[in-house]
This record gives structure tokens, C-alpha cells and sequence, in this order.
């Protein structure tokens, strides 16, 4: 009896999201968000995040659904989705996830920043 060994690479179960080489990964839970959005409005969306001043602590998260990416833009891709950083706002989202929460608060993304040294109550605004 003799067996015969494929050749042909295996592919995981699951699609593994792609840390940038700033250290920002898109999280899965965004990633799943973002494609039940574009199946409902029957189009492809990203989801731009950019870090603007203000905010009860200096800096704040923007969140915003996009058609085209900008050329200069830092593009983040997880099991086919993808999220837009400007080159601005990389600095400040070095080593973040980009994630999706549905909790009793609310249902929003959602940026875990390991550079923050504070954020206000709302998770929106956050201070280095």
C-alpha cells in the first residue's frame, strides 16, 4: 500500500489578518461589519480611520465609509476588507487593532491604542 503526497499547498480554514508594518491590524469583528455593510448597500466599502485633533482629550478617532482609497493612504486588509489610515494619522495608530463592538453601550468600531495614555469615557477621544 503506498500513499501519495499532494503537492499543492494547503490553505487555512480561516483568514489570518495581515499586521501592517506599523503594527495596525484590522480586526475580525471589523472585517465581518465591514462586509455585512457593503452587502447591504450592494457596493464595496472601507472604512477610513483618522486621528483629528480635539476632543475632551486632545485627540480624537474618525470613522468614516469609503468607496475609493486616497494614493497615499496606508491600506489594512483582513479576509478580503479592508481599512484606510492617511499618513498622518499612522504615528498615532502604531500598534493598534481596529475592532468591532456590540455591546450594551452600543454597536461602533473601535480603535484598542496601545499609545494612549488616557481616553475619555465615550472611547471616541484619547490622549498620548
Amino acid at each position: 500500500m503506498s500513499t501519495v503526497q499532494s503537492t499543492e499547498p494547503s490553505t487555512p480554514a480561516f483568514s489570518v489578518a495581515t499586521r501592517a508594518p506599523e503594527g495596525i491590524v484590522l480586526a475580525a469583528s471589523a472585517a465581518d461589519r465591514l462586509a455585512r455593510l457593503s452587502a447591504a448597500e450592494g457596493k464595496s466599502l472601507m472604512l477610513r480611520v483618522a486621528v483629528d485633533g480635539g476632543g475632551c482629550s486632545g485627540f480624537q478617532y474618525r470613522f468614516e465609509l469609503v468607496e475609493t482609497a486616497e494614493d497615499d493612504d496606508l491600506r489594512i486588509e483582513a479576509q478580503g476588507q479592508t481599512a484606510l489610515i492617511d499618513p498622518v494619522s499612522v504615528p498615532f495608530l502604531k500598534n493598534s487593532e481596529i475592532a468591532y463592538v456590540d455591546e450594551l453601550a452600543g454597536a461602533q468600531f473601535v480603535v484598542r491604542n496601545p499609545n494612549a495614555a488616557s481616553s475619555c469615557g465615550c472611547g471616541v477621544s484619547f490622549s498620548i
